[in-house]
């Protein structure tokens, strides 16, 4: 099997022309009684992409993947898959599979009858649901465990049954709605990367609900940000957490501290911002808001550096302050600095070295800092 790595970096179909969209989801709005799910959303998602669908919850994003399964109707709009319209198509005559968060496990069959349950709806010949299944439980690393049953299996082994039957049919796409949330933390990484090579192996296009940062971004080539039954951003994890389009997905995405104020100066791709708080930021940007207007300033904690003396940078870009909490994570250590001003502004320091020689402490007077392109102009 080949790396992930030279694949997933030339993997970009949504930035060619001439590319044409798998899936089209068509000024699509679903509304139940008075409330809205999903208003007027318009996307488009790419053969064989690993596609996130990111927000809180009841923000429209599992309504929008049922619509695509089938099991829901949109209440206008159009949904196309493959060039055809999805519309009037009951759920299994869709080139499509789902994969639930709850598993959906018949707990009295085995686990090769749990995969082979669909071919054998479908009326493939026995034969040939015996090679299937066996490729499949392969495929997952589940062969030695075909005689089991569900209740005799782990929680990411269940899983990964789920996941086989899932894609036995061998669908266009396969759709998950949380399919990691019954694990725990170290098991929902390491699965992550199984997902991700499985997916390549088999070519398909993945569509992933979720409201786990870390999981959409370590697995999926897009991303759309939901709120409100509306896309707010769609992007590549990159994209983002480092460009994010506006306050929204700036804060919903990680950990950021944002400051407001006034516009001083545009000028020669850099903005001025004078802070409420008294903060001078000069920073390196494409956007030109209005001189005098107001605006944002996002800049993540790992962009912001702690120490005991001035910076060669201050006043722009620094400000001094006091050390309020540290939370040693292992890989890190995050500090929450109180400024004069009396707001508290998240730092992260890797923990590059095992000892430090003059560590930051509890009520210490620190400094605070971050470089010209550290962070990001926010409008609205």
């Amino acid at each position: 099997m080949k790396s992930l790595g030279s694949i997933r970096r030339s993997f970009a179909p949504w930035s060619d022309p001439a590319s044409k969209p798998f899936i089209s989801f068509k000024n699509v709005t679903k509304t139940f009684g008075d409330f809205v799910a999903v208003d007027n959303l318009s996307l488009d998602i790419f053969t064989r992409e690993f596609f996130a669908l990111l927000g809180a919850s009841g923000c429209g994003k599992s309504t929008l993947l049922r619509m695509l399964a089938g099991f829901e109707q949109p209440s206008s709009g159009e949904i196309i898959l493959d060039g055809q319209s999805l519309a009037g198509i009951p759920p299994y005559k869709r080139p499509v599979n789902m994969m639930f968060q709850s598993y959906a496990l018949f707990p009295h069959m085995t686990v090769e009858s749990n995969v082979a349950f669909g071919l054998k709806q479908d009326g493939m010949p026995k034969a040939d649901i015996a090679e299937r299944v066996d490729q499949m439980l392969k495929l997952v690393k589940l062969d030695k465990f075909a005689k089991r049953k569900p209740h005799q299996l782990s929680g990411g082994q269940r899983q990964r049954v789920a996941l086989a039957r899932s894609i036995a049919k061998r669908p266009k796409v396969l759709l998950l709605d949380e399919p990691l949330g019954a694990l725990d933390k170290k098991l929902r990484e390491e699965t992550q990367f199984e997902l991700m090579d499985l997916q390549q192996q088999l070519g398909l296009t993945f569509v992933v609900v979720t409201h786990d940062q870390e999981e959409a971004m370590t697995m999926a080539d897009r991303i759309a940000v939901m709120a409100h039954g509306k896309v707010i951003q769609v992007a590549t994890p990159p994209e983002i957490y480092e460009a994010p389009n506006s306050r929204f997905v700036a804060d919903f995405i990680g950990d950021v501290n944002i400051f407001d104020g006034t516009v001083s100066a545009v000028s020669d791709g850099f903005v001025r911002i004078e802070t409420e708080g008294g903060l001078s930021i000069k920073v390196a940007s494409q956007e030109t808001p209005a001189v005098g207007g107001k605006a944002g300033f996002a800049v993540r904690p790992e962009k912001i550096r702690v120490g005991n003396t001035q910076p060669a940078c201050a006043p722009l870009n620094a400000a001094q302050g006091v050390v309020w909490d540290i939370g040693y994570l292992g890989d890190m250590t995050v500090f929450h600095v109180k400024l004069g001003d009396g707001r508290v502004v998240k730092a992260s320091s890797l923990n590059a070295v095992r000892l430090v020689e003059d560590p930051i402490g509890y009520d210490q007077d620190v400094w605070v800092w971050f470089d010209e392109n550290a962070g990001v102009v926010l409008r609205d």
